[in-house]
């Protein structure tokens, strides 16, 4: 656990919903609102995709985010509250996080670079299904996945499009990466494998111009790809912030037991 920041000043962002900007508005009028260049915590408001926007916004800087929920989805945010904000950030727990690091080379040879915390996710492009060499550590693990696509997920993440996808939740401290398939055909008894945070996965498109594959880490997406290959970024780290009381930890375990 990295430990508790100091809080001089907070910066407020805010997503484009209604809700968010109220809060923003409510929150710089109690505590003011600092340049996120310079805070020393940020504040962001909205749901899970604006903190991932957030999260990548700042990754330079390494400076600690703590999201309150003002948007949809609200797992990887603490409830709302402007009251007594400072002391809540004075005793929030910090979690740090790596993202995993996608490289691709797409049909016309151009490669591209793009950072995940949640998941890297290869999508079919057409109504054909994907087939996909899938290949770990240098070994051929699946010779031709033929699917809707395939992701990667971190434990952040594996609460989000892993989880619908029928993969596994796991806890944060496990050291392991979800592979989970997206509605496999062949081969047909195969549901994904987990994969120590250590692993280096390639995915080739057996007819990448035939069958057309996108892959996207967290939003960014590139199309028509003929290889893909994901590794955690161990370099690069941030710390998200929660309440103690229902800290990110808990969230994920608690998660295991919802029906």
């Amino acid at each position: 656990m990295a430990e508790a920041p100091s809080i001089a000043s907070i910066a407020f962002v805010a997503s484009d919903a209604p809700a968010a900007e109220a809060a923003l508005a409510e929150l710089t009028a109690l505590y003011g609102n600092a340049p996120p260049e310079a805070a020393d915590v940020i504040v962001a408001l909205g749901g899970d995709g604006f903190m991932l926007e957030t999260l990548h916004r700042h990754l330079e800087r390494d400076v600690p985010i703590f999201g309150m929920h003002r948007g949809s989805v609200g797992f990887l945010m603490n409830g709302y509250d402007p009251q007594g904000l400072r002391e809540r950030l004075a005793r929030a727990v910090p979690v740090r996080i790596s993202p995993l690091e996608m490289r691709t080379c797409d049909v016309t040879g151009a490669e591209h670079t793009a950072l995940a915390f949640n998941e890297v996710s290869l999508l079919r492009e057409t109504r054909q299904t994907a087939k996909i060499r899938v290949t770990v550590d240098g070994v051929v693990r699946v010779e031709e996945l033929a699917a809707d696509g395939i992701l990667v997920a971190t434990p952040v993440g594996s609460t989000a499009y892993n989880f619908s996808a029928h993969g596994p939740i796991i806890p944060l401290g496990a050291g392991v990466l979800a592979l989970t398939p997206i509605s496999a055909f062949r081969p047909r008894r195969w549901r994904g494998a987990l994969l120590p945070h250590t692993a280096h996965v390639r995915f080739d498109m057996l007819e990448a111009e035939k069958r057309p594959v996108s892959a996207v880490a967290d939003y960014t997406e590139v199309r028509d790809v003929r290889w893909v290959t994901v590794r955690e970024d161990r370099e690069t780290a941030l710390a998200m912030l929660f309440d103690p009381e229902h800290n990110l930890e808990e969230r994920v375990l608690k998660e295991q037991f919802l029906s």
